[in-house]
């Protein structure tokens, strides 16, 4: 018993409630209506109808058999049988003999109240709706978990449901995710973890005593000598103090002070909080923030988040992705006409595009910064991962500090994390900023900001400690650490020679040597009928094929636009991080794939 309504978005319905009372006794015929109940107690049943209004989303409105159990039948669709078929005698829509109570007609032995529904049985109106969430959320986007990644994950549900494919299981090569590759752990990583966990196994005989060393300081700085327990919001002490040597050795012997080390959850909590900082405007402008193009999408989806201005500045993918700082010179002055450019990111070994800074690089960039007034943001996360053997890593402080006068008091934040290197501890979320030079009425600021999300997590700051604190030569650990270590770098070395050759003889790819981190960022010539195509399902031409890659052969791998990249210009981000059998079939399928892509849209 309803109104006809429109159909589509624009379509808009009001809801009302019928309660249909029905009088007890005898058989419906006698009473004029086709509902019976047995019991002659009263019985209530609940339909709806619907006409059209602007206050509530169109739906689609079906029996709503929704009744005392006292009843030994569903009156709604009795009662709707019975309206329909009186409805003109009663007037239904008609009279209204009771504003407060709805609508009252009588039809046979029920009687029927048609209620305004809006409060009562509809669904309330959403608080928080498309139109008034925040839209800086709305607009970021994190293309290494975006849609390719949603699609793999369907496609392995998929596949553990039995629907058939022409490949048997999805590699998941768009995220640096080394354990999830097949990477074992660090074992005197894990044995401190244990320890400091589980206490009780500080008398066991058959952990090493220089692991059990490191978790009683672990627990030592933790209250109550619980990892279970809050930290201080900037870490617990003796692992900010150890992080300080660990950068102290690491650069020479240049000092570094444990205060100004604060640990984080992962780089990235670490990177989010030093930028939130920025938040504001200046002379009615944003902050900008310079960042690589092709960049990590970590920072385009925070600028987006807190309202920052990006400022890109092209990496030259034909110097081996090197940094010019012509181009700084560019992006800054295109920066100034729409914010205030006031940090300068540089990530260093690269991500996606694997290069590794020289030290003459890192020095014109420090000048560039210095001249500008900006803040460098050096992210360092790949420091571990440096795989050509005429490269070598050097950090912005050192380089910075060695430089002397007046580049030694420049303001910089660097960044380390537990995920990468030869660790890959991704879940554990352990990292450390260390920042200096900074108005200390700020760093203050930063601290207050910090405290508001209480501590990072302990377990990840105790993977923190080993890390940087490792085991030193002479202890019962180090050469079976060391040994892993040299293995696994080795090893991801080796993988990423394999990935570049590989890739490099497949026709229309080009890919420069990855000198480190744990990526590689192919160009790829996409054919004119398959960019068409691309656009003729609204995507960009290197996501169309990454999804036609996903969908043949369950290799998952992030598109360059979700990085940025020159206009007109293709590639995709894959990690070099799946074990050397699977990755040398990964490669073979892709070439296969490629070749037949090719064959189709040429």
């Amino acid at each position: 018993m309803s109104k006809s309504r429109g159909s589509g978005a624009a379509a808009r319905t009001t809801q009302y409630v019928l309660l249909l009372l029905h009088r007890g006794g005898g058989g419906g015929g006698g009473s004029g209506c086709c509902c019976s109940n047995t019991s002659g107690s009263p019985s209530t049943a609940t339909a709806i109808v619907s006409r059209r209004c602007a206050t509530a989303p169109s739906r689609s409105i079906v029996n709503n058999d929704k009744f005392d159990r006292r009843s030994s039948s569903t009156l709604l669709s009795s009662a709707s049988s019975c309206s329909s078929q009186r409805q003109q005698q009663r007037g239904i829509g008609n009279d209204s003999s009771d504003n407060r109570r709805g609508r009252v007609v009588m039809t046979g032995g029920t009687r029927i109240i048609i209620r305004d529904a809006a409060t009562q049985c509809a669904p309330a109106q959403k608080v928080l709706t498309m139109d008034n969430v925040y839209d800086n959320l709305v607009k970021m986007e994190y293309a290494v978990r975006g849609p390719l990644l949603i699609r793999a994950l369907e496609i392995e549900k998929e596949l553990q449901k039995g629907v058939k494919k022409p490949f048997k299981e999805v590699i998941k090569a768009n995220i640096g995710d080394a354990h999830a590759m097949g990477q074992k752990p660090i074992t005197f990583l894990r044995q401190v973890l244990v320890l400091a966990l589980n206490p009780q196994l500080l008398e066991d005989p058959s952990y090493p005593e220089d692991a059990k060393e490191r978790a009683r300081a672990i627990l030592g700085g933790c209250k109550g000598c619980s990892i279970g327990s809050y930290t201080e919001s900037a870490g617990i002490d003796v692992v900010r103090r150890h992080a300080a040597k660990y950068i102290e050795e690491r650069d020479g012997g240049i000092p570094s002070h444990h205060q100004n080390i604060i640990l984080s959850n992962g780089a990235s909590d670490g990177i989010k909080a030093f930028l939130k900082l920025f938040n504001g405007r200046l002379n009615g402008k944003p902050t900008g923030v310079m960042i690589p193009i092709p960049q990590y999408p970590l920072y385009s989806a925070t600028i987006s988040e807190f309202g920052l201005q990006q400022c890109g500045y092209y990496l030259d993918e034909d110097n081996k992705w090197g940094l010019d700082v012509d181009e700084l010179e560019r992006a800054y002055q295109a920066a100034k006409t729409n914010s205030n450019p006031r940090v300068l990111v540089v990530i260093n070994p690269g991500n996606p595009t694997g290069q590794v800074l020289t030290r003459e690089n890192i020095e014109n960039i420090v000048r560039f910064a210095h001249k500008n007034k900006l803040f460098l943001l050096a992210d360092e996360v790949y420091q571990d991962n440096v795989y050509d053997k005429d490269s070598a890593f050097y950090s912005f402080k050192r380089v910075m500090t060695e430089m002397g006068e007046p580049y030694c008091h420049m303001e910089l934040a660097s960044f380390m994390s537990i995920s990468k290197g030869y660790m890959g501890e991704c879940g554990l979320r352990g990292g450390y900023a260390e920042i200096i030079n900074m108005d200390p009425k700020v760093m203050a600021i930063l601290m207050k900001s910090i405290s508001a999300t209480l501590c990072p997590t302990a377990v990840g700051q105790a993977a923190m400690d080993v890390v940087v604190n490792p085991p030193r030569q002479g202890e019962p650990s180090y050469e079976a650490f060391l040994n892993e270590k040299k293995s696994i770098l080795s090893s991801l070395a080796e993988r990423s020679r394999l990935v570049v050759d590989t890739l490099n003889s497949i026709p229309g790819y080009k890919v420069n040597p990855a000198m480190g981190a744990m990526y590689v960022f192919p160009r790829v010539e996409i054919p004119e009928k398959a960019i068409k195509a691309a656009k003729a399902a609204g995507q960009t031409p290197d996501t169309f094929y990454a999804f036609q890659l996903l969908e043949a052969t369950g290799i998952c791998v992030i598109p360059g636009s979700g990085f940025s990249q020159k206009p007109n210009t293709y590639h995709f981000r894959t990690t070099i991080l799946p074990q050397k059998e699977k990755l040398k079939s990964m490669l073979s399928i892709l070439k296969e794939f490629h070749l037949k892509f090719l064959k189709e849209y040429s």
